[in-house]
Formats: C-alpha cells, sequence, structure tokens
C-alpha cells in the first residue's frame, strides 16, 4: 500500500480502482503503520482548517484557481481514490504548494474515518481550509460534474443502443474483466489489511459469508464489527472518559433512514436508497457494490443483474470518482432526473460528514476507541467485497471465455502494478467483440 500521506509513487498512482476503494478505511491503519512517522499519527494530529490562528498567512492561491484544479483533475483522474488523493498531495502540497502538509494529512484522515468516497471528501476538505463552507462547495462541485456528465452521457448511449449485439458484446468483455478486478483488489486488501489479526479474520470470514448467502451488504454487521472490535482492543477507557463516541456513530445508525416517510415517487425513492448509501456505506466505490446489488436488484428490482454489472463496468472506464456510478444506475431507473437524483443524494452525506466534523476533528478524530471501531469497520468492509466477488462472478462468469477473462486479469493485476485499468478494459471490450458472436451462435 502506498504512503499517501509522502510522496507518491508510480504505483501507487496507477493502483487497480477497485484496490483504491475497498482500503479506504484500511488507509487509515496502513498509513499508521506504513509511514516513517506513523508512531505519531494517532496521538498528534495537525491544525484543522477551522481552529487555524487568526494570523495564520493568506492563501496564495484564488478559490477559482482550486475549483479549476478539481475540474480539471475530475475530469482526467484515473486510477481510482487512492491515485487521486495521490495526485493531490503531489501537485497541491508538493508542487504548487497550496495547501500544507499538515491540512493534507487531517483532510485525509478525516475522509477515512467518515462514510463516503475518501478521493472526494479529501477535495472538499481541501477546498474548506482557506475559503471554509463555499471552497468546499465549489470545489466538491466541480470535482465530481466531469464525471458525472460522462456516465449520464454513457447512460443515455445505453439506453438507447443498448439492444444493439455490439453493445451487449462489449460489456460480456468488460463485465468479466471486472470480476478479475476486484478480485485481484480484494486478495490484496486482505493480505495487507488483515494480515495475521485472528480476530479480524473472524469478522472478515463472517461478513464475506453472509455477503455471499444474503447477496447483499448489512450494514448493522459493519456496526457491530466496529464496535466489537472497540470494545475488545479498548474497552471501558473512552466510555469511562468521556461518551463522545455516539458523536460519530449516531449518524451512521440505521434507524435514522427508517424514520423517514416512504413515498411512492419513484424519484423520492432512489433519492432515500441512494442517501442510506452515501450516508451508511464504509468504503466507498466498489465497497458499495454489495450493498447497491441488494437494493437496486434484489429488493426494488430496478436493474437486472446484466445492467447492474453494466453499471459497475462503467466505473471502470470513467475518471473521478468511481461511486459516480450511482448516477449511470439512476439514468437507467428514472432517466436524467434520477440520475440527478441519486448522485446528489450519495453525495450531500459526505459533504455534510466532512464539513460538519472538520472544526473539532483534532480535538476527537485521534482517540484510540475511534481507531479501534474503524479498524473492525475495515474488515467488515473487505469481507464484504470478498463476498461480492463470488456474487458478482455468478453473474458475470458465464462461459469458459468469461472464466478465462476474469482469470487472465486478475494474474496480470496479482504480477503487475503497471497495467492501467482503463486499458485493461478496452482490451476485454475488444474480447467481447470478437467472443461474443461466437458464444451467441
Amino acid at each position: 500500500m502506498p504512503h499517501l500521506v509522502s510522496q507518491p509513487t508510480p504505483e501507487s498512482l496507477a493502483a487497480p480502482p477497485a484496490a483504491c476503494i475497498f482500503l479506504r478505511l484500511g488507509d487509515n491503519v496502513t498509513v499508521v503503520t506504513d509511514a516513517p512517522h506513523s508512531s505519531d499519527n494517532h496521538t498528534v494530529a495537525p491544525q484543522p482548517a477551522a481552529s487555524l490562528p487568526e494570523n495564520s498567512p493568506p492563501p496564495n492561491y484564488s478559490l477559482s484557481q482550486l475549483t479549476a484544479y478539481a475540474l480539471k483533475l475530475g475530469a482526467i483522474g484515473f486510477g481510482g481514490p487512492v491515485a487521486l488523493v495521490g495526485y493531490m498531495h503531489r501537485e497541491l502540497v508538493e508542487q504548487r504548494k497550496w495547501i500544507s502538509e499538515a491540512d493534507y494529512k487531517e483532510g485525509l484522515a478525516l475522509a477515512q474515518l467518515m462514510p463516503g468516497p475518501l478521493a472526494a471528501q479529501l477535495a472538499i476538505y481541501l477546498g474548506y481550509v482557506h475559503y471554509r463552507i463555499l471552497g468546499a462547495t465549489l470545489v466538491g462541485i466541480a470535482f465530481v460534474l466531469p464525471s458525472f456528465a460522462m456516465v449520464v452521457a454513457l447512460g443515455w448511449a445505453y439506453v438507447r443502443y443498448g439492444g444493439l449485439s455490439w453493445m451487449q458484446a462489449v460489456f460480456y468483455g468488460v463485465g468479466a474483466a471486472v470480476i478479475g478486478i476486484i478480485a485481484n483488489s480484494a486478495y490484496k486488501l486482505t493480505k495487507k489489511t488483515i494480515r495475521t489479526d485472528w480476530l479480524l479474520w473472524s469478522i472478515y470470514l463472517i461478513t464475506a459469508t453472509v455477503t455471499v448467502i444474503t447477496e447483499s451488504e448489512n450494514v448493522w454487521v459493519f456496526l457491530a464489527a466496529g464496535v466489537l472490535v472497540w470494545l475488545v482492543r479498548t474497552p471501558p477507557k473512552l466510555f469511562s472518559r468521556s461518551g463522545r463516541l455516539t458523536c460519530f456513530a449516531l449518524p451512521l445508525h440505521p434507524s435514522f433512514a427508517a424514520i423517514l416517510p416512504s413515498d411512492p415517487n419513484l424519484l423520492w425513492q432512489i433519492g432515500l436508497f441512494f442517501a442510506k448509501a452515501g450516508a451508511f456505506v464504509f468504503g466507498s466505490g466498489l465497497a458499495i457494490v454489495p450493498f447497491l446489488y441488494g437494493g437496486v436488484v434484489k429488493e426494488h428490482h430496478w436493474l437486472t443483474d446484466r445492467q447492474f454489472l453494466d453499471a459497475v463496468a462503467v466505473a471502470m472506464i470513467t475518471p473521478g470518482p468511481v461511486v459516480i456510478t450511482v448516477g449511470f444506475i439512476g439514468y437507467l431507473v428514472a432517466g436524467f432526473p434520477g440520475a440527478c437524483v441519486a448522485a446528489l443524494a450519495t453525495f450531500l452525506p459526505c459533504y455534510l460528514f466532512t464539513i460538519i466534523p472538520a472544526p473539532y476533528f483534532k480535538k476527537h478524530g485521534k482517540r484510540p476507541g475511534i481507531i479501534t471501531f474503524v479498524d473492525g469497520v475495515t474488515a467488515a468492509a473487505i469481507g464484504a467485497i470478498t463476498g461480492a466477488v463470488i456474487v458478482l462472478a455468478r453473474k458475470s462468469v458465464v462461459d469458459v471465455p468469461t472464466a478465462i477473462l476474469a482469470v487472465s486479469v486478475a494474474a496480470l493485476l496479482f504480477r503487475t502494478k503497471k497495467v492501467p485499468e482503463p486499458l485493461i478494459v478496452i482490451v476485454a471490450a475488444i474480447a467481447g467483440l470478437i467472443l461474443y458472436p461466437m458464444m451467441k451462435h
């Protein structure tokens, strides 16, 4: 795992999207254990943006410059969250020196702890550093907008031409390649994060099994995993000294979604479901796949298995945050209004989870109880994605050619980190165009 808080390496910038996403919570652990100065990361917090000294120097950049940078990164930033946060560190901290190392580290730590898309949350926080709410809002919108436009365009093409054999052939190959990418990522994350910890292994195996059996993601399992590790590793200390852990746990409690009134209107249903996805799912990106599959396919029956896997494939071929695939799903369900509602509902919670705790994160975010809670949720997230590999493979690996393609992609990524995912997807699409007609007949 690359050192996200230090000089990004070429390998880190080419890391698979799936690996980037599922290690979102694990990054907190990895950064702390691998970085040269990591022993202090849990106890010494950088100066937060909300409590900068009054005599702090003014920023050496304008809000329009930072917004333009976010727009550019959202339009050409391939590689998933780890690559995107690496770009931000290299360009904003090291090269342009717009953001201090301390502010970057604090934003990264907050993004790791909160649910939602890692790269988008970090971008929002960096906009908040010097320009507060306005900066966070403009930078967040600029970062998401390019990829949203792309997935809406792909959704339009998919709906209009989805019945054509050439598009079916493309996704025949791409769907299998996606399985190989996710499988490789699950393996590397398991090896990197779980290691030899028996408690985390138990949580990992249980969560993977539950995901395979139920074909969905259970939020209660995630929360229970976090609480279990918290109680085992740092028992009553946090309870006896302060009950403030609830200020982090309560916003994630699924009962808040249960008290919202139901509405037969489709857009309201889309908004409610994707708001829950954005607010309750740790890991973001492809870690959100089991949750989305359980709701979009199994519960609401908005998409078929094939359509859902195609939506995951779209996330692989577009730049920016991978979780923007929710816009594609929303478009398939209810057209352009559905895409807008799905994207807004997914990203609004992560926006709020970034700007609201920002002023207080220095004081509360590095407590041992919070760290161990995140460890438990991380193990559960990786277990869920491992189970999701099996669930999705049942849908996309349907014959010998797709099986060979999935295994080949996984083996290729296992041996090297230098092959970019967009290239893999293009090759898989070409393979699909060649193989699909033969298999169909």
